[in-house]
């Protein structure tokens, strides 16, 4: 299965009924860490749970025994990279996106600024890095 670059959040959740139609529940953690936004508009793919995984783990939408089972950050902190700035955020602070879509909050950098940053905080739905060296070039 090929994942999308653009993939903000991973999760767990049941889908229900209420009233007329089904609904698949975000859990708070991923709104309240920014991943995504209330009112915005998302593609949503559904995986169907593995005949062997418990069902513990397939209605888990939060706490430490789902996160630890999910994807890690794909960036630890100290790290040393070079990114592009793709958006601004709502506080415009530059945005980039590396490994599965995750995002990198760089405060201070520009859309289609190349930068090299280093890490400065990481969550499990983004990170904050600072500027290092403005229009940086690979080496």
């Amino acid at each position: 299965m090929e994942i999308s670059e653009k993939l903000l959040c991973l999760f767990n959740a049941e889908v229900t009924v209420s009233d007329d139609e089904y609904v698949v529940r975000v859990p708070t953690s991923e709104v309240e860490k920014g991943s995504i936004e209330p009112g915005d508009v998302y593609r949503v793919a559904l995986i169907e749970r593995d005949e062997g995984e418990s069902e513990a783990t397939a209605t888990a939408s939060t706490g430490t025994s789902a996160a630890s089972e999910g994807p890690q950050p794909p960036v630890e902190e100290g790290e040393i990279r070079y990114v592009e700035i793709e958006d601004i955020g709502k506080q415009g602070d530059g945005i980039a996106r590396v490994e599965r879509g995750y995002v990198i909050i760089v405060p201070g950098a520009d859309v289609g600024e190349r930068v090299k940053i280093e890490i400065t905080e990481v969550k499990s739905n983004f990170a904050v890095g600072e500027i290092i060296d403005e229009d940086a070039d690979e080496e």
